[in-house]
This record gives structure tokens, sequence and C-alpha cells, in this order.
């Protein structure tokens, strides 16, 4: 019964969150921020524990791997111009998930991490299902991975979009290849707000961005330690 509320009960308070940010769209009060925040308040001041709340919850995490494929559809609306880019899409995202795989190691290395976390760490920037496959590849816990992968897309969230107003990056292959890679679906689901096509850019930076992770960061794992 707790299992089926939770369930109710973050649908209600992602849709609320939705309405709320058509009407102000601003970046902080984004669905993907106020939807866990809320939910941590409520179970804080219920005392419903996380195991009681995943009971029924867990069936939306399981969601985010046919969530994942569907990012694929919009790929063949534009395929003449992911085709027309093809290289410029690989050479980025591979040197992005190669950076993130190596930043991860470095930043886990100085703040004197043990094995167990920094194996964790390492699949941070790419979405969710996958991350936790390579964490448990390599060591890690994929419960933790899971952690760091939601702490990276809401930093993404919150940064890439000052980043594009910084630099004022206008490109939308740019744009797609920036927040896909750097924050997977989180960053995904912020490209489409862009532009249809900065959104499937984004999607295909984030498939690529877990295959060549999923590739490199054994190899890099072993290599650097």
């Amino acid at each position: 019964m707790i299992g089926l509320l939770c369930i109710v009960l973050t649908l209600a308070i992602y849709w609320m969150a939705k309405r709320m940010y058509r009407t102000l769209p601003k970046v902080y009060l984004s669905p993907l921020l106020i939807t866990p925040v809320v939910i941590i308040l409520i179970l804080t001041l219920t005392g419903v524990n996380y195991r009681s709340y995943n009971s029924g919850a867990h069936l939306l995490s399981m969601l985010l791997q046919p969530a994942t494929i569907a990012f694929a559809v919009p790929l063949y609306r534009y395929f003449p111009v992911l085709k027309k880019h093809a290289t410029q899409i690989v050479l980025s995202v591979l040197s992005g998930s190669v950076v993130a795989v190596l930043s991860s190691m470095a930043l886990a290395k100085w703040m004197h991490l043990n094995s167990s976390l920094l194996s964790s760490l390492i699949p941070r920037s790419i979405t969710t299902p996958i991350a936790m496959n390579v964490s448990q590849t390599i060591g890690g816990n994929p419960t933790v991975t899971a952690v760091f992968v939601i702490l990276t897309g809401l930093s993404g969230l919150i940064i890439g979009p000052v980043i594009v107003k910084l630099f004022r990056i206008e490109n939308e292959v740019s744009r797609g290849v920036l927040l896909g890679t750097g924050a997977h679906g989180t960053g995904t689901s912020k490209a489409f707000e862009f532009s249809l096509l900065t959104g499937t850019i984004s999607s295909i930076s984030m498939v690529l961005a877990a295959l060549f992770t999923l590739a490199a960061a054994p190899f890099l794992f072993h290599l650097m330690l």
C-alpha cells in the first residue's frame, strides 16, 4: 500500500512541478530539481524510510531503460543533419567521455576516496542504467553510482544553460553535444527546451557517451591504478 502511495505521490509532485515550471521557467524550479527535494522533505517529515518508498517507486526507475531507447526516435527525423556532422559529434563526445572519466578519477584521488567509491564515481556522466552496469563491472556500488549520476545531471541542468549563455553557443549541434555528453538524460531534457534539433543531438551524444564510457572505463580504470 505504501509503495502504491509513493508512486502516486511522486507522479503528483512531478505533475505539479511541471505545471509550475511552464508558468515560471526558471532553472531552479525545474521538475527534476523540485520533485526529489519535495519527496525527501515528505519522507523525512513522515518517517517513511527509503526502502518502503522504493518498494513502489522502483517501477519508475525501471522505466528509465525504455525511456533511454525512446530518445532514439527523433534521430530518424534529423538523420541528414546527424550524417553531415557525424565526425564532429563522434570526436567531441569521445573527447568529453574520456575527460569525464579522467576528471572523476582525479577528483576521487584528490578526495582520497577508497577504491569502491572511486569505481562508483567514474561512470557518473552517463545515463543511469548503463552507469550502474559500468560501476558493477569495475567493482563499484551501483546504488552509489546512481546517486553520483543524479548529482551530475542536476549540476549539468544548472550549469549547462549558464555555459551556453556565457559563451554564446548558438549552434544547435554544439549545444546538443554539450548537454548530452555532460549531463546525460537530464541535460537532454533541457536540450529539448532549446529546440527539437538540439534535443536530438543531445540524445545521440548521450547514447554515444554511454557506449564510449562502457568501452573505455574499465581500461582507463586499470591503467590509472
